[in-house]
């Protein structure tokens, strides 16, 4: 769907750019969905909302649920 991605490793300076609601809902629904997490009509509000923060927020939020659920199998990216 998008060019943009969520960080996999340690973020040591604020994620830069522009990414569209739209496309942050998206990664955040896919971060949240690949970690195993179901989502309630609460929840999809919930994501709906933090897509209208700035990019740096939700980059970083999203990569740590990405972090947090390779840790628990064991994967690591970085």
């Amino acid at each position: 769907m998008t060019d943009a991605q969520l960080p996999t490793g340690p973020i040591e300076t604020s994620p830069t750019g522009f990414v569209p609601d739209e496309t942050q809902a998206f990664l955040i629904r896919e971060a949240l969905t690949k970690a195993g997490v179901e989502l309630g009509a609460y929840d999809e509000k919930m994501v709906a909302w933090l897509a209208g923060w700035d990019w740096c927020t939700v980059a970083t939020i999203g990569s740590w649920i990405t972090r947090a659920a390779q840790a628990s199998t064991g994967e690591r990216t970085t």
